[in-house]
């Protein structure tokens, strides 16, 4: 093990041919899973991640029960930032808890800066156990974008409407364009160590960028994400976007220098296309829809397979991640229905 033998994420990722199309679910490691969850009896998600043998059993967990055709590392987006000065718990129920929330240029100031040798070792060394001796599939790093991460330092946890965020961001541009350089300072370097360390491709995750429109996100936002894709483009690695309610910014996104859409199940993929994205795109099953019955989902799988194989550059995934109520052997059911229906239809494309 530790080889790359299927290659077929890869291949679509950069807009190649593919013999079916590839498929994985963000979150796909975790939360449904029994072996997981008698983990979590045990452990904490951060003793999880900071123990690089148990998290990559959790990593590898979904690739060995659903033959899904690539493994994302598992760990949160707050990771980094502990690093940087900033004090995160994970409560239970709630999600990441910020105790020092940001409320001045002065605590921007005092943010610091990313080592990932000496502060997140245990990451990069679950990443090189992965994929020197464990899969045979691509492993996908990732991180929080600016946006998101922002918003939670500001906001001091999860939040509906970021009122506070957009209010800093409207009321202090330079004390927000400093906080948005740190973080694209610290994505960049977190990044490109999980490439160096052995990751294949890398994701961002921008889970909340959707509260902004599109004249906010020209100004605020894609200044500091065309760098960081500008300078993550010479590792040579698939680059992956995806954020949840912004499909009125996946045309800002198609811009990037990057190599992948992830669209959410809001905007049909044919839609996508015929709006002018014409990078790979990734999505888009509603995650709702996992726990209905198998026609529901076999009749949606089927609508967004036709739509994405209308060009090269489709991976088929979820408009947002798993959830814990989904049925471990429905992901099993669904990734060999995505393979066998796809090749067949590929094969009829050919003729």
């Amino acid at each position: 093990m530790g080889k790359i033998t299927n290659d077929t994420f890869l291949r679509a990722a950069k807009g190649g041919k593919t013999e079916h199309v590839p498929v994985w679910y963000m979150r796909q490691a975790g939360r449904s899973q029994p072996e997981y969850r008698k983990l979590k009896e045990k452990y904490s998600l951060f003793e999880i991640t900071h123990q690089p043998e148990l998290c990559a059993y959790v990593t590898r967990l979904p690739v060995e029960n659903y033959n899904v055709d690539a493994a994302i590392l598992y760990k949160d987006i707050m990771t980094p930032l502990p690093a940087i000065g900033v004090n995160v718990d994970i409560v239970s129920g709630i999600g990441p808890v910020i105790e020092n929330p940001i409320r001045t240029a002065g605590d921007v100031e005092k943010l610091g800066e990313l080592d990932p040798e000496q502060n997140i070792d245990y990451v990069l060394k679950t990443i090189q156990i992965l994929t020197k001796e464990q899969l045979s599939v691509p492993l996908i790093g990732f991180g929080g974008a600016p946006f998101t991460l922002a918003s939670y330092m500001i906001e001091g946890g999860p939040s509906k409407n970021y009122h506070k965020t957009k209010a800093f961001m409207y009321s202090e541009p330079k004390a927000w364009d400093m906080l948005m350089q740190k973080l694209g300072d610290m994505t960049v370097v977190y990044l490109k160590s999980q490439i160096r360390a052995g990751a294949s491709a890398v994701q961002l995750f921008d889970s909340w960028v959707g509260a902004l429109s599109r004249a906010d996100y020209r100004t605020f936002i894609k200044p500091v994400m065309e760098r960081i894709f500008s300078e993550l483009k010479n590792e040579n690695v698939p680059l992956i976007m995806h954020g949840v309610g912004a499909s009125h910014l996946a045309l800002e996104w198609n811009d990037l220098p990057l190599d992948v859409v992830g669209l959410d199940w809001r905007l049909p993929i044919a839609e996508a296309r015929k709006l002018g994205i014409t990078k790979a795109v990734q999505g888009n099953l509603d995650p709702a829809a996992l726990i209905s019955p198998w026609n529901v989902i076999e009749e949606r799988a089927k609508d967004i397979i036709d739509q994405g194989i209308q060009q090269p550059g489709f991976i088929f995934n979820l408009g947002h991640g798993v959830f814990p109520d989904v049925k471990p052997e429905i992901l099993k059911k669904l990734t060999s229905f995505v393979h066998e229906y796809s090749t067949e239809k590929l094969k009829q494309k050919l003729k």
